[in-house]
């Protein structure tokens, strides 16, 4: 004789009835395979939250096990893009009829890109920390797309008060002199006497959060890091030789940069792309002057949509 087992999610009720937002699993790990448009699909080490509501209030709980196993199902038999990540969803939901009628899902990963050198072509990995949302609710769809971009910063303030030191000292060596050759000159600036100061520059992350809609199957990870690399100009790098350090030198003295500006760089280059319906982004200045960070946030400012 055959004993049954005991389900008491199914069989029994709540002892305080009452709803809940969300039940479900936090930092589930998985490895998931990505697509991300014009690259290969790619497996990630992923952090997963899945979520639904319980809207019984008289049910004792939600069956766990059965998100667990439909991203299990993903992660072995299929590839996330925005098709998979709403069939995963709608999954939840139709998994949980009577109790849910809300889901959500959080993947949290690094994407790992090969990035070129400025100017010897080396080249070398770079992480880019993602995170893929989805939330179904009642029908309202919403997939957004998180990317960290690290790039450098150099003070404009700085930079304008290092070279007032510079003009001093070279007023300081040459103002006794009636007439300076050229070679002078050339070789005093090649000598740590020359350039008595430098701006302080720091290492900087824009973290860009766009809102994607079913236009878009494969995740445009490369096209944001690209899009905010481009804007800013900086990029920090992977595999450096002497003439790709002096390179980022270069653009780091003609980028000069506040985190207002860094921001108002990115919001109009992502006002000039139509795939986005939303976005929000929050630029951070890791400050080597100060002890706190310098920050700017700014959104594409549509009504009902992201706020600061």
């Amino acid at each position: 004789m055959t004993t049954s087992m005991p389900d008491i999610a199914n069989h029994t009720t709540a002892q305080t009835e009452g709803t809940l937002d969300w039940v479900g699993m936090s930092n589930i790990e998985m490895p998931i395979m990505v697509a991300s448009k014009g690259e290969s699909e790619r497996m990630v080490s992923a952090h997963i939250d899945a979520f639904v509501n319980l809207k019984d209030a008289k049910a004792k709980g939600i069956h766990m096990s059965r998100l667990y196993l439909l991203i299990d199902e993903l992660s072995t038999s299929n590839v996330l893009n925005y098709q998979s990540l709403v069939s995963l969803l709608d999954g939840f939901i139709s998994s949980h009829q009577e109790l849910s009628d809300q889901a959500k899902v959080q993947f949290c990963f690094d994407y790992h890109l090969r990035r070129k050198s400025l100017i010897s072509g080396k080249e070398g990995w770079k992480a880019y920390p993602v995170t893929l949302t989805g939330n179904l609710n009642q029908g309202k769809l919403t997939i957004e797309l998180t990317i960290d971009v690290p790039y450098s910063s150099t003070c404009p303030c700085s930079a304008a008060l290092a070279r007032q030191l510079i003009q001093k000292a070279f007023q300081d060596k040459f103002a006794q002199q009636s007439e300076l050759a050229l070679t002078d000159v050339h070789e005093w600036l090649g000598t740590t006497e020359g350039i008595v100061a430098t701006p302080h520059s720091q290492r900087s992350v824009a973290e860009v959060k766009v809102k994607l809609n079913s236009s878009i199957n494969d995740f445009p990870i490369t096209e944001i890091v690209d899009l905010v690399e481009g804007s800013l100009k900086t990029p920090v790098q992977a595999a450096v030789k002497r003439e790709d350090e002096q390179e980022f030198a270069r653009l780091n003295g003609q980028n000069l940069m506040f985190c207002e500006d860094a921001a108002r760089r990115l919001q109009h280059s992502l006002n000039q792309t139509d795939q986005f319906d939303d976005f929000w982004l929050r630029i951070n200045h890791l400050e080597s002057l100060h002890a706190h960070d310098a920050v700017s946030v700014t959104t594409k400012g549509i009504e009902n949509g992201y706020q600061p």
